[in-house]
């Protein structure tokens, strides 16, 4: 166990030297832009869909060099969504992964061009960074892949349907909808990512890492939920409470603390059983699923 938290640490550390690579310098024009985009990306954060990426890959086995521009990429998507979701207009926090928001350190304007460029450079790394070890065609399909699960259909729409919920009263069925948008579709992009790196990959393979995605996903947000809840500002690194004092629906107001923890089980629980077949190739992705549901922020 401590050998695949040492490899999860050493994924973190190699993910942040590429994220250092694939940024513009902050000496770069235009400066303000390129710093306040450094900012946001760098030192800080889970890392978990890169994490899963790298944890993906090794259960499918593939090389670590074809997946460092996926990584990458994910991450980029998933933090240009943190800064726009911080903005006035959205969530108006004004705390993220532990310092002030990229609005509060710099201004909204900044922050709305630093998730506009974050996102438009996820999807140029993908398509000719040199260091992806892909055909066209693989690139293509992950282009795409990553376009449906950020947009629309994937985390914007996740989003909308968020800001639309402010006030209301949700089923839990109406609720999971809308995180499986927001939250799932990114995390399930990121094991399929993975996938999509190499030209074959087993289909049953990426079938079972798609179920343990999609459970993932899921308890992610539920803990999130329930971290809302339970813990403080300081532990969180961003507003405890912020989710109730905006009105917005959550697990444990829908359904109650004491289920929304036994649905946090089950859905560990689902994610270990898509698990089976892989055995001791998939302890990265096991430690995860276990972070997942017991993390404090």
């Amino acid at each position: 166990m401590l050998n695949v938290r040492s490899r999860l640490q050493g994924w973190q550390d190699r993910i942040e030297t590429v994220l250092e690579d694939v940024l513009p310098p902050a000496q770069t024009h235009p400066g303000r832009l390129h710093e306040a985009m450094r900012y946001a990306v760098l030192d800080g954060g889970k890392r978990m869909r890169p994490l899963l990426v790298y944890a993906a890959g090794e259960a499918l086995g593939i090389s670590q060099g074809h997946l460092d521009i996926p990584a990458a990429a994910i991450e980029l998507i998933h933090v240009y969504s943190l800064v726009h979701d911080d903005l006035p207009a959205m969530d108006d926090d004004d705390l993220r992964r532990g310092k002030p928001t990229c609005h509060k350190a710099f201004d909204e304007a900044t922050a709305i061009l630093v998730g506009d460029a974050l996102q438009a450079l996820a999807f140029q790394i993908l398509a000719s960074h040199p260091k992806l070890l892909a055909f066209p065609a693989q690139r293509l399909r992950m282009v795409e892949l990553l376009a449906q699960a950020a947009g629309s259909r994937g985390m914007v729409g996740g989003q909308a349907i968020d800001l639309a919920a402010v006030g209301q009263t949700l089923s839990e069925i109406e609720l999971e909808n809308m995180h499986i948008h927001k939250t799932g579709a990114l995390i399930r992009a990121s094991v399929l990512l993975a996938a999509y790196s190499v030209e074959v990959v087993d289909a049953q393979s990426v079938q079972q890492l798609d179920r343990f995605a999609k459970c993932i996903g899921l308890a992610f947000q539920v803990q999130d939920d329930i971290l809302d809840v339970e813990s403080d500002t300081q532990t969180l690194g961003k507003t405890r409470g912020a989710d109730e004092a905006a009105g917005k629906p959550t697990y444990p107001s829908i359904i109650g603390m004491s289920a929304a923890k036994a649905k946090l089980q089950d859905l560990y629980d689902e994610a270990l059983e898509a698990l089976a077949a892989f055995g001791d190739s998939a302890h990265a992705l096991r430690e995860i699923a276990e972070f997942t549901v017991k993390r404090l922020r």
